[in-house]
């Protein structure tokens, strides 16, 4: 009889002991569960915010505008190739300048324009010459003084960077000013020239290409 009792006992205090531990580890899968569970939960968000922030800051980094698709996909007159020019070098590889080319050669601004550093270019293409007419273009590319008052009117003495462009007036290498205004990928210089290929990058300058000739206010 005494031996049943004690048996009983032993059994009482077996359970006693092991039911707490059991329940302890049960306790513990589940917290490290739910912290586990937690912590994929809010990582996940994060990676998903950031993506389009990156991909929207790359995109506004690299050159843009209609007029851009016409330039070469690789060699000298490539974005990548006049990346590597200075400025006056880098425009006479694009076959889209050769008006303004042959008018800076004229205007003996090759040098001053590749030796510069930190500048903006706004070049017109050969169809914004081609609005000037032809008897007053010709004009203007014989007078070498006149030619140097304009193409220098084209340039400003610090690179612009598209945000820049919204709403601006600069001082150019012509001792005037001229403004732009727009946003995103569509800006105009004066009111009438449209970027057409906008934020190029050179050795030495920012371009932007423009459907119109500036032409100096004073």
């Amino acid at each position: 009889m005494n031996a049943f009792r004690f048996r009983r006992a032993a059994i009482a205090v077996t359970a006693a002991v092991t039911l707490p531990l059991t329940l302890a580890a049960c306790g513990g899968d589940d917290s490290s569960s739910d912290a586990a569970a937690d912590n994929a939960s809010s990582s996940a968000p994060a990676e998903e915010k950031s993506s389009p922030a990156a991909e929207e800051s790359t995109a506004m980094d690299g050159p843009f505008g209609p007029a851009c698709a016409s330039v070469p996909q690789d060699g000298a007159g490539s974005f990548d190739g006049m990346a590597q020019d200075p400025v006056a070098t880098a425009a006479s590889n694009n076959p889209a300048l050769s008006t303004l080319v042959t008018a800076v050669k004229k205007a003996g601004l090759v040098d001053t324009l590749n030796n510069a550093q930190n500048i903006t270019v706004f070049a017109p293409t050969n169809d914004a010459f081609a609005k000037i007419p032809k008897a007053d273009l010709d004009k203007v590319l014989a007078d070498k003084e006149m030619l140097t008052n304009i193409l220098t009117y084209h340039v400003v003495g610090e690179k612009l960077t598209p945000q820049a462009l919204e709403s601006g007036t600069f001082d150019t290498l012509q001792k005037s000013t001229l403004s732009t205004k727009g946003s995103g990928e569509d800006y105009t210089v004066n009111d009438n020239s449209k970027v057409v290929c906008g934020n190029v990058p050179t050795a030495n300058a920012t371009v932007y290409i423009v459907d119109t000739v500036l032409m100096p206010k004073a």
